[in-house]
This record gives C-alpha cells, structure tokens and sequence, in this order.
C-alpha cells in the first residue's frame, strides 16, 4: 500500500515541477517516508531531456528534505520529549535513558546525523532522537544538509547519466548505496579512534 501511495504521488505530484520535487522530498524526509530514488532519478532524467534545470532539483530537493527534517526534529523538540519524560518509565525509558542520549547527542551528535541522512531506512527518522535529545539547530541543519544533499546529487546524476535504463540505474544504485555504507564505516572508524586518541591526550 506505501508503494502504491508512493507512486501515486510521483505521478501526480512531480507534474508540479520543482515546487512538487520540494513537497516529495519533504513527505520523503518527514512522516511518510519512500525512496527518494523514486523522485530524484526521473528529475534528473527529465534535466538530461533539457526539461528541467539540474542546480534547480538539487535545491528544491536539498530544500524539501530540511524541511522534513525540520518537521521530526522540532515535532520530537516540543512534543515527543515532554510526551517520553511524562509517560516514558511506563515504556520503560526512564528519564536516566533521556539523558544518556543527550549526553550522547552532545558529543556525536554531528557524526551521527550526517551519517544518518546517508543510511537507507535511518534517513528519515535520525532527525527524532537529534529531536528529542535538544541537538543544537546549527549543527543539525549543516550536517542534515550535508549528508541530504550528497545523496540526493548521487540520485539526480544516476538519473541524469542513465536516463531510463532501469537495469542499469538498478545495478549501479546498488552498488552506490554499499559504497556508501563502507565509506559511512570507515568514516566512524576514523571518528571514534581520533576520538579515543584525543580523549587519552587530555
């Protein structure tokens, strides 16, 4: 059913151009999520076709996704937080629990919001526990910008490089999704040994 509806909303809403790319990209990174793949990858065919302006979906896509995020992020801020402090012991999450991951937030917070928005099935929900754990506005927008707009340039370039060729965009987005994971791998390798290291040298 999340397919169909998906699908329904491609069809319907990317009529509308950038401003349906924007309003896609914002229910992608919101409350429902979907493949981005499914919005970004026809945009960039269509900016190979001459249809479209390549720099033009990148920032209604970039845009869109903030916007998401945004949603999660100040929705866990002002309600999920209040929601879990007040009734999370019967759940149990105690309030110990909210502040181990403020504590945690505090000091990864930006590592593990850029690598969140480039994992498939964790993009959409990292903005919560920044959220919930009152990251910084700053640092969570540049990082969610960031890891957003890699990912969402990888997709409109498949799109644009291999226009409808669905094999082709099927093998080779697979083949990008796991370098991209073995990349975010040594990435936090390195992250928490210079981590260690810096911790010792103080």
């Amino acid at each position: 059913m999340l397919a169909d509806l998906a699908q329904w909303l491609v069809q319907n809403i990317l009529d509308m151009g950038y401003m349906g790319i924007f309003i896609l990209m914002l229910i992608e990174s919101s409350f429902i999520p979907f493949p981005s793949e499914i919005v970004l990858i026809p945009a960039g065919y269509l900016a190979q076709q001459g249809e479209m302006h390549i720099i033009l979906i990148f920032l209604a896509a970039l845009m869109g996704s903030l916007a998401g995020a945004f949603i999660n992020y100040f929705g866990a801020l002002l309600i999920g937080r209040q929601l879990l402090m007040r009734f999370g012991k019967y759940i149990f999450i105690p309030n110990s629990a909210m502040d181990k991951m403020e504590a945690f937030f505090q000091n990864h917070g930006p590592i593990s919001t850029f690598t969140g928005r480039l994992i498939p099935g964790i993009r959409q929900l990292i903005s919560i526990p920044a959220g919930l754990s009152k990251m910084p506005l700053l640092p969570f927008t540049l990082y969610t910008a960031l890891g957003a707009g890699i990912w969402s340039m990888v997709l409109i370039l498949l799109g644009y490089v291999l226009g409808e060729n669905q094999e082709l965009i099927a093998t080779y987005l697979h083949q990008i999704t796991l370098t991209v994971l073995g990349a975010l791998i040594l990435l936090v390798w390195l992250y928490l040994r210079r981590k260690g290291n810096f911790n010792r040298s103080r």
